[in-house]
């Protein structure tokens, strides 16, 4: 049977996705430190040739690695085999009597997916996280690859066509990956600058350098890159796709699928390097300055900052530590209000020029106008030459029908809300004026600084009614003109 034509998957492609987060249970065990060990006990016997292992032979690794005092060696094996990072089997060559072959003597060895999850695991505890710079000199080899590779398909050799893009491939994710997490280094130190501004002022000048430098051979080689890319599709991309995938020596492929995969990569390739604006050596060009300009405003502020003693950042934190110690709501807009001062149009907020003839309680509603600059009206700006301002002409026709609308609504809501209370919300279809009045008074009930559960009722008021939540078995439904309104254990009730 030909085993490209097998059905199945093989390897890790035959773990789920479930499969696959199990496996790294082992990181967030409680014992985790000791299956750590006991993995790095396997990857010593693997870099071995050592690749089966029975219990006793880890526990040679394990004193062999100087590893801490590990507990029972054989649980921890047996949870590593459930969670599938191990693989168990059998070894019948020990056994030295029947017995001892029922009791069935087990080997280890590491599955293909528990090795890459361990190897992540590994990585992670190993990576310096600030060690992550951009590499300039791999432009060159790029350029060289690409010729080799055009000139490699041209003649039609196919081996030295697999390598060279496999290479290429290769190349461009590790450009890939340490662009993002030079990046991501970046970010990182823009965060922490107030707490460890030293790290930055010591290393500014050679960061900053890095990345001219970097930019400067990216900006370089783009179009060299790019030529080269075009002269290799120029020799046939159909044959260099299949003069790849038949070098490619990957057993459980198909030849369709070997295809379909170096066809994607060398799409890849194209998009990092081929001609336009939107491909990603543009885009890292333009990341790469727009960095240089982040880590300027960011010495200008660790340096603003260290002079004063006082940056933005702190500032915004101390504040923050404010607004999470106040008493009380009322106390935190207290606090808005008088570090934001957004409470409000700042022209409704001018008083009269005689305050005891038409004093700053009373409603706008029925005070006469008072005179404001037209700059404060449009712009929010408060006049700074003193004198007459100009008049602000007013519609009075316009206001008193819109104080004639708001009478009449409000009117309608009272009435709505006392048909609410009076008749009920159940049993009924509610017309729109009551159907806008429940939702006013539910917005007020859910608003509440109060939990609502089947124990405990939440209520609001409003329009000269409240409206109660009360805990209640099953689901309730209030039909309005609007649709059904379905309420999950709670059933309303309204009251005067």
């Amino acid at each position: 049977m030909n085993l490209e034509d097998a059905p199945g998957a093989f390897g890790i492609d035959a773990f789920t996705l479930d499969d696959r987060m199990r496996l790294f249970h082992f990181a967030a065990a409680e014992k985790r430190l000791e299956y750590l060990w006991v993995l790095r006990a396997f990857d010593r016997g693997r870099a071995n040739y050592q690749v089966l292992l029975h219990a006793s032979g880890v526990r040679d690794l394990l004193d062999e690695l100087g590893a801490p005092e590990v507990g029972d060696v054989q649980s921890l094996l047996d949870s590593l085999n459930d969670w599938q990072l191990l693989d168990r089997s059998y070894d019948g060559t020990r056994a030295a009597n029947l017995a001892e072959y029922r009791n069935r003597h087990y080997i280890y060895q590491f599955t293909q997916a528990g090795y890459r999850a361990y190897r992540a695991v590994e990585e992670v505890l190993g990576a310096r996280l600030e060690d992550a710079q951009l590499s300039r000199l791999i432009f060159p080899d790029l350029l060289a690859d690409l010729e080799a590779l055009a000139e490699a398909n041209r003649s039609g050799d196919g081996d030295e066509v697999y390598r060279k893009l496999s290479r290429l491939d290769q190349v461009l994710g590790d450009m890939a990956q340490r662009a993002a997490r030079f990046y991501l280094m970046l970010g990182d130190l823009a965060r922490t600058n107030d707490t460890r501004p030293e790290v930055f002022l010591s290393h500014k000048d050679s960061l900053l350098t890095h990345m001219r430098e970097f930019t400067a051979e990216l900006a370089r080689f783009t179009p060299r890159l790019a030529r080269a890319v075009q002269e290799v599709a120029d020799t046939g991309v159909d044959r260099l796709i299949a003069h790849a995938a038949a070098a490619d020596d990957r057993l459980f492929r198909t030849p369709g699928e070997r295809e379909d995969d170096w066809r994607q990569r060398w799409a890849g390739l194209t998009h990092w390097f081929g001609d336009g604006a939107h491909s990603e050596a543009e885009r890292l060009q333009s990341a790469t300055v727009t960095a240089i300009a982040n880590v300027l405003a960011l010495l200008r502020r660790v340096t603003e900052a260290r002079r004063g003693g006082v940056s933005r950042e702190s500032q915004l934190r101390h504040l923050a530590q404010w607004f999470t110690s106040c008493p009380d709501d009322d106390a935190a807009h207290g606090l808005f209000q008088a570090v934001f001062d957004l409470g409000g149009p700042r022209h409704l907020s001018v008083t009269h020029e005689d305050p005891e003839l038409i004093p700053a309680r009373r409603s706008w509603w029925d005070a006469e106008p008072v005179r404001l600059a037209r700059g404060l009206v449009e712009a929010g700006r408060e006049p700074r030459v003193s004198g007459a301002t100009a008049r602000i002409e007013r519609n009075d026709a316009q206001r008193q029908w819109l104080r004639a609308e708001q009478l009449k609504l409000a009117r309608q809501r009272r009435d709505a809300a006392a048909s609410l209370a009076g008749d009920g919300v159940y049993e009924r279809v509610l017309d729109e004026p009551e159907t806008v009045t429940l939702l006013s008074l539910l917005d007020h009930a859910l608003s509440a600084r109060v939990a609502t559960s089947r124990r405990v009722t939440a209520g609001g008021s409003a329009h000269g009614v409240r409206l109660t939540l009360h805990p209640c078995e099953g689901s309730t439904t209030v039909r309005t003109v609007r649709g059904r309104l379905h309420l999950n254990g709670m059933r309303l009730e309204v009251s005067k």
